[in-house]
């Protein structure tokens, strides 16, 4: 080392070099493999070229910025005049234009067979980079199945939802080339319980006036929400606009933003409602059912998302541990190391098949009863599972990384504390495990048949798992056994898409997740058999 005043100049050496200019489709083996079971020809899709761009270190520098700075909100203008305008860093608005024209927000209602699939793919590697601008993309993309219950709305916004511009401009949407969907479902005093919401909306002259509040109102820059609101035939669902029908700014009035633990990119506000415009979607008194359609895409977007986020720790970890040596070893040589970046491995490789198994049925599900089934009953048990299990690996990925993995400079501390959001987003863990028994009571028969089938698939393990599933659901504490009938439903799940991806991890993952002793820390399975396999296939270059 050089003496230089006040200390020692350190060479640089023994660091990881930048995790950056990475091809985030070719280096994902598992994503591959499932996307071809899928049908989906990546050439021609354009997924070979996405993967390249969101992997360049010009687009991991767009997502540090845009977290670095994070939106601010704007009242009032210079003149003391409402405003309620809220302000982002460039890198924020380059983020959404190149997602919009991948087609993350619209892509799924295109014609195809397997584009909920590929869109799938997009959010997957987007999500990589950087969550927080997916927000009104996932909103925009499920609030059209929302519009779809009033024609008329879905005819007239319908063409600017698909297209592939964007437009961040404060203007109405009807002057707009594209625009943006937001919700805004939760109020103080009911949180989940929305059949509890207290926002009153008026009937007028074919239009409603919606007085009211929201407590958390995702990406207030959007052009128009989704609210519920109470009319007097009940809680009903509305398309309220940010500008009215004559020009003139709606009566929204933005509280503050959100002071979030992660996702800091994306604005999420506390709003006012003032006699606001809206219009109606779907029959009074049917709110929930006019967006249950749009909840199970959001539900699935916080799946994928979550998926994907833990393939990024994964990635991160995989990368130190090939150039970082202690103790005269590069740590992939160790075994200790090697023991925990397998385990890892192997969890992000089932979890990577097991949500797009789940977007493949819902691709078929307008064609196959027997998918749609699937969808209807595994989409709760998915993002309960595969959200819930990103906070404790992201953590662990980052633990692989040392020290350097716990400060800003690198990109784990804001993907640990993204981890947590799509476990909460759209209903948190218990709330998706009485979903999965509500599925159950809905239909016992079509639920029971979806768990055979995935018996079928995964062998001797898959079938006491199964056994195990169906005795629970006839006990009489059920909900108080609701967490391990959904855990136990969605790990056979994914021990099912396993063993079409590979049966040796197939038969490795039944015996660390469903037989033996529950493990408490990663690393402590014994995957002595599969590890090269799955290290070879979770690194492939």
């Amino acid at each position: 080392m050089a003496e230089v005043a006040g200390g020692f100049e350190a060479a640089s050496f023994n660091q990881t070099p930048p995790f950056e200019n990475i091809d985030l489709f070719a280096t994902d083996l598992p994503l591959r493999e499932a996307l071809a079971r899928a049908c989906v020809d990546a050439s021609a899709t354009g997924l070979l070229e996405f993967g390249k761009d969101f992997g360049s270190e010009e687009t991991f520098d767009l997502g540090r910025l845009a977290n670095q700075v994070p939106p601010r909100l704007h009242i009032v203008d210079a003149k003391g005049d409402r405003a309620d305008r809220i302000e982002f860093h460039p890198a924020y608005h380059a983020l959404m234009q190149k997602s919009m024209a991948a087609g993350l927000h619209c892509s799924s209602w295109e014609p195809g067979e397997t584009k909920t699939t590929e869109r799938a793919a997009r959010l997957y590697m987007a999500t990589q980079v950087e969550a927080g601008h997916l927000c009104p993309t996932t909103m925009t993309n499920a609030g059209l199945a929302a519009l779809a219950a009033s024609p008329e709305l879905h005819e007239a916004w319908a063409p600017r939802i698909l297209s592939r511009d964007y437009d961040s401009r404060m203007k109405p949407w009807f002057e707009k080339c594209a625009v943006t969907l937001g919700m805004g479902m939760t109020e103080r005093q009911s949180g989940t319980d929305v059949r509890a919401t207290m926002s009153q909306a008026k009937p007028q002259n074919g239009h409603y006036e919606i007085t009211g509040h929201k407590w958390f109102m995702s990406a207030p820059m959007s052009d128009a929400f989704l609210v519920l609101a109470q009319a007097p035939g009940g809680l009903t669902c509305f398309l309220l606009p940010r500008f009215r029908p004559d020009g003139s700014v709606n009566a929204l009035r933005f509280q503050r933003l959100k002071d979030k633990l992660g996702n800091r990119s994306n604005a999420s506000s506390e709003v006012e409602f003032h006699a606001a415009y809206a219009e109606r979607v779907g029959a009074e008194g049917e709110g929930v059912r006019s967006i249950i359609r749009m909840v199970q895409l959001t539900r699935l977007d916080c799946a994928v998302a979550a998926a994907g986020q833990m393939r990024m720790g994964l990635a991160q970890a995989a990368h130190h541990a090939r150039h970082r040596s202690v103790f005269q070893r590069r740590l992939m040589e160790q075994p200790a190391m090697r023991a925990v970046l397998a385990d890892l491995a192997l969890e992000s490789e089932a979890n990577t098949a097991l949500v797009f198994r789940l977007t493949r049925a819902y691709d078929r599900a307008r064609r196959d009863e027997a998918e749609a089934a699937y969808a209807r009953l595994m989409t709760p048990a998915v993002k309960y599972l595969v959200a819930k299990s990103a906070p404790s690996f992201i953590y662990e990925t980052l633990e692989c990384l040392g020290g350097n993995g716990y400060v800003e400079d690198l990109p784990m501390a804001r993907l640990y504390r993204e981890a947590p959001l799509n476990a909460i987003w759209e209903g948190s863990g218990t709330v998706m495990a009485l979903d999965v028994l509500r599925a159950f009571r809905q239909s016992r028969e079509a639920a029971e048949a979806v768990i055979d089938r995935l018996a079928a698939a995964a062998g001797a393990p898959g079938r006491a798992t199964a056994d195990a599933i169906k005795q629970n659901l006839d006990a009489k504490d059920l909900e108080s056994r609701a967490r391990f009938v959904a855990e136990k439903l969605a790990r056979l799940g994914a021990l099912a898409a396993l063993h079409e991806a590979d049966g040796n991890l197939a038969e490795a993952y039944a015996a660390t997740r469903l037989q033996g002793a529950p493990r408490a820390t990663w690393g402590a399975s014994d995957l002595a058999s599969v590890q090269s396999l799955v290290l070879s296939r979770a690194l492939s270059q």
